[in-house]
């Protein structure tokens, strides 16, 4: 049994003094509070709070940050850039970059990842023998400490054209295909969960992927969890309505896709129908306000999502930064932008989008410190030069990804005085980029 005291922790119903959680298992087996530590426990001084979720991940985007902004550009002139990377990518180079990574992640405080991963075959297009780039994946996240949701992702076609016409896979996008929905799920169908990796779904985008497949999407995917692009761009909601005639969460709906156990992804450009739908249906959505902002997206309807009764989580997406806090903060602060007020979500509220609901729409029991959940937690220096005088409940709204302290994943830490186990994962970073971007 392993043990941990609390200097604060941020528990369900408040701050909290004085907690001793004890862990078996990688699971919180007790929590007490305004408890004296024991010989043996491990002291964690600050406040701790629970694990962090990272809802959406393309790690190997993680090679484009700081080199896309000279020239200006949109999202379809971005795409190009990501394409060139993910050309270079082998077995070998994706599982180096994907574990420099994650472990950047576990350093900013991240304790589960959904990685939406979709780079499965060779450039050509031919499949590896034994799932090799899923197999990277996993063991990148188990090198760098994080827990992970693999997201394995379907994508079928190059795109529709502005009449809705498919558009057949390029040259640059045939090594995100398997061919077909039965020899995506064949090839999903040999990689198998373990304790802190579980296997997922997702449909790239309703430009990727047409309606004729998504009943045989469903019937594959047994009640996993499934992600999808959602209304990232105005343009894809015009292709797919002039295609079917509806919007992209529409044709989700239509199929039986929404539900607890989907998120969307960014849903950036809903109409009221489409936030009606994915809120009346308990799914969750998943934004990403760093890469929003980065790929001149647009802000969500966060707010009306949040009010319909749709769950709301939050992801890094293209990684233009890695800091949950800033996300957190942003999912607020662009509301205020687009609403002109203050006060969108509670703290608390933002908390939990950043990790209980992120948790959930992974598949996972955290983000929560409690009996029965993960023993995950972060823990957050409170007397920094960002932090000092903030007040502990409202700590996420004052800290950035430089006052974590440590991190324990699965009862294993991780981070230990704000150095991650693996050592200086800027090193690894800049050698791994190196050899995707030369």
């Amino acid at each position: 049994m392993d043990a941990f005291w609390c200097e604060r922790a941020v528990l369900g119903d408040g701050v909290a003094r004085g907690v001793r959680i004890e862990a078996g298992d990688g699971i919180i087996r007790d929590v007490e509070v305004d408890a004296d530590p024991r010989p043996g426990d491990l002291r964690l001084h600050g406040v701790a709070l629970p694990g962090l979720a990272n809802a959406h991940s393309h790690a190997f985007h993680r090679a484009l940050r700081g080199v896309t902004h000279a020239d200006g550009g949109t999202f379809w002139t971005w795409r190009t850039e990501m394409y060139r990377v993910s050309a270079r990518l082998d077995p070998d180079t994706y599982r180096r970059l994907a574990t420099a990574v994650f472990a950047e992640m576990v350093l900013a405080g991240y304790t589960v990842v959904g990685e939406f991963h979709y780079v499965h075959g060779r450039p050509d297009g031919t499949p590896y023998a034994d799932a090799d780039m899923e197999r990277a994946l996993l063991e990148a996240a188990t090198a760098a400490g994080i827990r992970l949701t693999l997201l394995d992702t379907l994508y079928l076609r190059g795109g529709l054209d502005a009449d809705g016409a498919p558009v057949p896979l390029g040259e640059e996008q045939l090594r995100f295909s398997d061919g077909s929905v039965e020899a995506w799920a064949s090839r999903r169908a040999r990689l198998a969960p373990g304790p802190t990796a579980r296997i997922g779904a997702a449909v790239h985008s309703l430009r990727a992927v047409g309606a004729e497949d998504l009943a045989a999407f469903r019937a594959a995917t047994r009640r996993a969890p499934v992600h999808a692009h959602v209304s990232e761009q105005p343009a894809e909601n015009a292709q797919v309505r002039a295609a079917t005639g509806t919007t992209p969460t529409g044709l989700l709906a239509a199929a039986g896709l929404l539900g607890p156990d989907f998120t969307a992804v960014h849903a950036t450009h809903l109409d009221d129908a489409d936030v009606a739908a994915l809120g009346g249906t308990g799914s969750g959505v998943c934004f990403c306000p760093t890469t929003e902002r980065d790929l001149a997206d647009g802000i969500g309807p966060a707010h009306a999502l949040h009010a319909a009764g749709a769950r709301l989580s939050l992801g890094t997406d293209q990684h233009a930064m890695v800091d949950p806090f800033e996300e957190l903060r942003g999912l607020e602060m662009d509301d205020r932008l687009a609403s002109g007020r203050r006060g969108r979500f509670t703290p608390a509220a933002l908390l939990r989008a950043a990790s209980e609901t992120g948790y959930r729409s992974l598949g996972w029991e955290g983000g929560v410190l409690r009996r029965g959940a993960a023993c995950d937690l972060v823990v957050l220096d409170d007397a920094s030069p960002r932090t000092a005088g903030a007040r502990a409940d409202q700590l996420w709204l004052a800290a950035t990804a430089a006052d974590v302290t440590d991190v324990i994943v699965g009862g294993r830490r991780v981070v230990a005085g704000g150095r991650h186990e693996l050592g200086d994962i800027g090193r690894l970073l800049r050698d791994a980029i190196a050899a995707v971007r030369t």
